[in-house]
């Protein structure tokens, strides 16, 4: 009989759910949708920013195939409720934090289902991943060196996902940064778009 996953040590997950990265895939942006679209059936009635964040967000760069969602609340909404609405709808908390929550959909005791998705709850504003996004699709050359630091770390790390993600994290903060100071504002404002635009290389008009 296979161990719950709430009973795995952290060693024995990382070696079911590897680090393993594939070629972008159009599909990756279908999944999104799809789960946009189930998103918004339940959070619509909440004041909230839904966007796609992460390398499968990056155009045409290697990536690990699965799906990270960012939701943004304002500050006067109570996150705990938030939390309890995305857990009724299929989501496992994996870390709960005062101004930031984690939940991962598509993990199973046999390792990784077709479909995963990674929520990353925030406040408004929390949002430095949109301006990364952004960036990596405006400029395709950074994006592909992006891709290549990606595929350096991948054996090394393959059974460490904290060591994949640290070794990312100056080239991610630096380039992060850049963004933010030609972006200025992009993503300050505290209207309530439910669907934040795409910035990509082909869409950069739409949505200004």
């Amino acid at each position: 009989m296979s161990k719950k996953l709430s009973e795995m040590t952290l060693e024995e997950l990382w070696n079911l759910f590897p680090v393993y990265l594939t070629e972008h895939s159009d599909k990756w942006e279908s999944w999104y949708n799809e789960e946009y679209q189930r998103l918004y059936a339940f959070l619509s009635k909440v004041k909230v920013r839904i966007s796609h964040i992460g390398s499968t967000a990056i155009e045409n760069i290697w990536a690990k195939p699965i799906i990270d969602i960012l939701v943004e609340i304002p500050l006067e909404h109570d996150m705990d409720r938030v939390k309890d609405l995305i857990v009724q709808n299929g989501y496992i908390c994996m870390a709960d934090h005062a101004q930031t929550m984690s939940f991962n959909k598509g993990y199973t005791e046999h390792g990784f289902a077709e479909k995963v998705f990674h929520l990353h709850l925030r406040y408004w504003g929390n949002n430095d991943e949109l301006y990364f996004r952004d960036y990596m699709n405006s400029n395709p050359t950074i994006a592909k060196e992006y891709e290549k630091l990606k595929l350096s770390l991948w054996k090394q790390y393959k059974y460490n996902r904290d060591g994949y993600t640290n070794a990312k994290h100056e080239f991610i903060s630096g380039h992060t940064q850049k963004a933010k100071e030609e972006y200025k504002g992009r993503y300050t404002s505290t209207q309530n778009p439910l669907r934040v635009p795409f910035f990509g290389k082909d869409n950069l008009s739409r949505g200004k």
